[in-house]
C-alpha cells in the first residue's frame, strides 16, 4: 500500500537546495562544481571567532548540556535586550524575547501562531523563499509586493497599499534584502509603518542581516516608528558565524497589548518544541558582549568581493546587476534570448560553466522570474573561477 503524505508537505519547496541534486551528479562524473548557492559564510574563507568557539567549548565541560528554558537563557536575552536599545533605541522587555533554533524556526513558530486558512501576508517580491513557503503551509497566501529593481530594489510604497484586503494579516520587511541585498531607506520605512498604522496592521522585520551592510547604512522600522506593533526576527548566524549553531530569536515589540495574543500562541508553540540549544545559547552571550571586530574585516573582504562580482557581471553581455548594499548576494537580470525560464538557464550555466548558482524564481515567480542569485562569500581566487565559468556558459551554444 502506498501511504500518501500530507499535501502541505508535497507542496514545499525551497529553491535554494532545490537544485543541490543535479549538481551532486555532476560532482559524482568527476567534475568539480564551484557552489555559490547557499549563504553560509562558514562553507568558505570566514570562520567562527575563537572567543566564541571557546565559549561553546566552556559551556559543554562545564555541563549546561542540559534543556534550557523555551524562552531561551535569561541572560543571552537580556544581552539581546541591551543589543537592541544600543543599536536601535528600543525598549525591548526580556520577556518579549524568545530564542529560537535559528531565524528559520521564528518564522515557522511565528505564521503558525499567525495564519489560519485564507490569510494574506505582504512579502517584498522577491523575498527569501520560506516567508512564502511556510504561509502556504498553513494555508495562507503569500502576496508579493513589487520593489523596484531600477531603484535598487526599492519597495513599491503605492503596490504595498493596493495589495492590502482584509484578510492582510501582516506586512513583511525584509532589509537588507535576499535575494537583492536592498538596504531600506528611512523615509521607504517610514512611509511603510504609516501604511501599517492607517490599517491597524502588524510589521514583521527580518533583520538577519543588519550588520552586514556597504556604506548604507541598516535602519530598523522599530527605530522610525514607536507606536505600529512589530515582530522582529534575527539571529546569530551570518554576522557571527555559526550558520551551524542555529541559534535566532524573535521580539514582540508593542506600545499596547496588540501582540499579546499572538506571543501567548508563540510561547505555547515554543514550549511543545522544548528549546533552543542550551551550549550554543551560552555561547552566543559571548559573541554579543566580546570583540566585534571580525564584524569590520569581514564586511571589508565582502565589499571588495561584492564590487568584484558586479563588475564582471555588468560587463558580460546578456546580464546586468544592480548593487546591493547589504547582505551578501547579488541577483543578476537575464536579458539575454532563448532561454525557456530562469531555471534552465541556471542548470545550462552548472553544466557548461561548472558553478552553482540559484534560479530567481525560487524566490517570486512574478518579480524573481529571469533573474539569478549568487552569494560573493568566495574568496577572490575562487570568484574569479566563478565568473570566468559564468562567462563561458554564456558563450556556450545551446
Amino acid at each position: 500500500m502506498q501511504f500518501r503524505p500530507a499535501s502541505r508537505a508535497v507542496g514545499m519547496e525551497y529553491a535554494i537546495r532545490d537544485l543541490v541534486l543535479p549538481a551532486r551528479e555532476l560532482e559524482r562524473s568527476g567534475t568539480k562544481v564551484i557552489w555559490l548557492n547557499i549563504g553560509d559564510p562558514g562553507a568558505f574563507d570566514f570562520d567562527t571567532p575563537e572567543h566564541i568557539k571557546r565559549a561553546m567549548f566552556d559551556a559543554i565541560l562545564e555541563g549546561h548540556n542540559n534543556y534550557g528554558d523555551s524562552e531561551g537563557y535569561i541572560e543571552l536575552r537580556e544581552a539581546i535586550a541591551e543589543r537592541e536599545k544600543r543599536k536601535n533605541g528600543s525598549d525591548i522587555d526580556t520577556g518579549n524575547i524568545v530564542v529560537t533554533t535559528g531565524i528559520t524556526e521564528g518564522i515557522q513558530l511565528l505564521l503558525g501562531a499567525m495564519i489560519e486558512q485564507g490569510d494574506e501576508l505582504l512579502v517584498p517580491g522577491p523575498t527569501y523563499p520560506p516567508y512564502s513557503s511556510v504561509t502556504k503551509y498553513y494555508g495562507g497566501k503569500p502576496v508579493p509586493y513589487r520593489t523596484i529593481e531600477e531603484k535598487n530594489w526599492r519597495p513599491d510604497l503605492d503596490d504595498i497599499r493596493s495589495n492590502i484586503s482584509e484578510r492582510t494579516k501582516a506586512i513583511l520587511v525584509v532589509s537588507p534584502n535576499n535575494p537583492t541585498g536592498a538596504v531600506y531607506s528611512e523615509s521607504d520605512l517610514r512611509e511603510i509603518c504609516n501604511i501599517a498604522a492607517e490599517h491597524r496592521l502588524p510589521i514583521i522585520s527580518d533583520e538577519i542581516y543588519d550588520m552586514l551592510t556597504y556604506g548604507k547604512k541598516h535602519v530598523s522600522p522599530s527605530t522610525v516608528s514607536k507606536d505600529v506593533p512589530m515582530v522582529i526576527l534575527n539571529g546569530f548566524s551570518k554576522s557571527y558565524l555559526v550558520t551551524g549553531w542555529r541559534i535566532g530569536y524573535t521580539m514582540f515589540r508593542d506600545s499596547g497589548d496588540s501582540l499579546k495574543e499572538l506571543k501567548e500562541a508563540f510561547l505555547k508553540e515554543a514550549r511543545a518544541r522544548l528549546c533552543a540549544s542550551n551550549p550554543a545559547q551560552r555561547a552566543m552571550v559571548a559573541a554579543l558582549k566580546g570583540p566585534q571586530t571580525h564584524i569590520t574585516k569581514m564586511v571589508r573582504a565582502l565589499r571588495e568581493r561584492r564590487d568584484y562580482a558586479v563588475k564582471r557581471i555588468n560587463e558580460m553581455e546578456g546580464l546586468s546587476v544592480a548593487v546591493p548594499d547589504g547582505a551578501f548576494y547579488v541577483f543578476p537580470r537575464i536579458e539575454a534570448p532563448g532561454w525557456k525560464n530562469d531555471r534552465d538557464f541556471v542548470l545550462h550555466v552548472l553544466k557548461h560553466g561548472h558553478v552553482l548558482f540559484v534560479n530567481g524564481s525560487g524566490f517570486d515567480g512574478k518579480y524573481g522570474g529571469m533573474h539569478f542569485r549568487s552569494v560573493f562569500l568566495a574568496p577572490m581566487e575562487m570568484m574569479e573561477k566563478a565568473m570566468d565559468g559564468l562567462q563561458t556558459a554564456l558563450t556556450v551554444r545551446r
